[in-house]
């Protein structure tokens, strides 16, 4: 199984805005606006334990470790979710 991309990455860079084709994408209108709410979803506090490299780490990163790290366990749990469902059937 060949897992190689052939999509020219390079050329995607190079792109601006202008450059993509968003006909096929209906205009929002006003109403749509009127209607729309901003959602975010619930947190929770939870503690856990985590070593100390990895919270270093972390901390080096910058002021938001802890923000970084609930975004480093969503995509963990994202990448996961499909081999959870089909595993625990």
């Amino acid at each position: 199984m060949n897992n190689t991309s052939k999509t020219d990455w390079a050329r995607i860079d190079a792109m601006g805005d202008e450059d993509i084709d968003t006909s096929d994408i209906p205009p929002l209108s006003a109403e749509f606006w009127a209607k729309a709410k901003l959602r975010s979803p619930k947190q929770i506090t939870a503690s856990v334990q985590i070593d100390s490299e990895t919270f270093a780490w972390f901390q080096s990163q910058g002021e938001n470790a802890s923000q970084q790290m609930s975004v480093a366990l969503k995509i963990y749990a994202e990448a996961h979710k499909s081999y959870v469902t089909t595993t625990n059937d």
